[in-house]
């Protein structure tokens, strides 16, 4: 498998959480009593699975390898996908911060978390659509078969040494899980 392959399978998960957060919100939007926790374990699926592991993979180690091989940083996807990063995090943790105050209570925070996790959920819907057709293409353009290895390897530091043994499945896990609950909703 290739570095980009794994990525796209990662994106795969990504997706089906941001599937579920979205139909959370858009029952929360319709009137319905949806569980803030719902809420907060996709923030941490969010902030530990797609930045910490996936964008961390990104950013740490194949962004700076494409640099190396040529493609720049500013002024090209690579900033792109960086700076949607950084607007991904914002959203992140204002519905993160809404979901913990509408769990205390204050149920005036509903249309923070639907607002949020909507612009959330189209940005990273449209930043996977960038990474997979176009930014991972030129990774595989420009990227030997020893870099790829060398990616393959980070990538496996990364999971054991930075996320920790079994953690990864754990998200694969709770991916499933919010998949469930949004769909009783």
């Amino acid at each position: 498998m290739k570095a980009t392959e794994q990525l796209k399978d990662e994106h795969g998960v990504i997706e089906k959480v941001l599937g579920a957060t979205l139909r959370l919100a858009d029952a929360m939007a319709a009137g319905k009593d949806v569980d803030p926790a719902l809420f907060e374990k996709a923030g941490e699926f969010f902030k530990e699975f797609a930045d910490r592991c996936h964008h961390g993979k990104e950013e740490d180690l194949l962004f700076p390898l494409m640099e190396k091989r040529g493609i720049p940083a500013q002024g090209g996807p690579i900033g792109v996908m960086l700076n949607e990063h950084v607007q991904g995090r914002a959203f992140v943790r204002a519905f993160g911060e809404a979901a913990q105050r509408y769990a205390g209570g204050e149920k005036s925070a509903a249309p923070e978390i639907i607002e949020n996790v909507r612009g959330y959920v189209h940005l990273l819907h449209h930043h996977i659509m960038k990474e997979d057709q176009v930014l991972y293409v030129m990774a595989e353009r420009a990227l030997s078969a020893a870099d790829d290895n060398e990616l393959l390897k980070g990538f496996e530091k990364v999971e054991h040494e930075l996320m920790g043994h079994g953690v990864h499945e754990r998200y694969h896990h709770l991916a499933e899980e919010l998949d469930q609950a949004a769909s009783g909703v």
